[in-house]
């Protein structure tokens, strides 16, 4: 990973939007290759912390009113109810009800770990993200999660307006169109800061 010490210290991981009704078999907002995703989530939520760099969490929350956003994600209105919080719903591959807007329980958080509820797709947008960075005194983020094309790449961007030197991890990120996946990398990685794959991101941080 080039320019390590810029890219990774002073860095914290923004783990985006790994919530029940996006990652859980069957859920309504269901992104199968998220599941893909956990081990090296695992991998880089454990390299953080040992390194006592921040793990911060971002969920998507659903407006429980009509808003313009309903016409994209028909999901998130009444009966659906994609993504509400408080709103229960039951998930056959865990075999339990859960919360649909809770961090899925394979990287549940850690007590202290920022969580940064948001209710469109970018986790600056109208929230305290920026400004809890910046008291951490972050000047990177390295970017996870899913949906690549749409929170992913939104977060990614706007850290890159605010001045983050960002990076999204390849193989950390999920998406339901390969292409779209494909291509939000590409263009990222054009104008916008780096990708790489977990591996290189945690050698470096070694």
């Amino acid at each position: 990973m080039a320019a390590k010490n810029d890219r990774v210290q002073h860095a914290a991981l923004v783990i985006v939007d790994m919530q029940n009704d996006f990652v859980r078999e069957g859920a309504p907002l269901e992104v199968a290759d998220a599941r893909r995703t956990i081990t090296p989530h695992r991998a880089l939520i454990t390299a953080f912390r040992r390194r006592s760099q921040p793990v911060v969490y971002t969920k998507f929350v659903s407006f429980q009113r009509k808003v313009l956003l309903w016409e994209w994600s028909p999901q998130c209105q009444p009966p659906t109810k994609g993504c509400w919080k408080g709103h229960k719903r039951y998930y056959a591959d865990v075999r339990k009800e859960l919360d649909c807007t809770e961090i899925i329980d394979e990287l549940t958080p850690a007590p202290g770990d920022p969580v940064i509820e948001k209710f469109g797709y970018g986790a600056f947008h109208g929230t305290p993200l920026a400004d809890t960075l910046h008291t951490l005194a972050i000047e990177a983020v390295v970017v996870t999660g899913t949906v690549t094309q749409i929170c992913v790449e939104e977060t990614a961007r706007e850290a890159f307006h605010y001045g983050f030197r960002t990076t999204v991890v390849e193989d950390a990120v999920s998406s339901f169109a390969p292409d779209l996946h494909a291509a939000t990398l590409k263009n990222f990685a054009m104008k916008f800061g780096w990708v790489e794959r977990s591996d290189a991101v945690l050698r470096a941080l070694d």
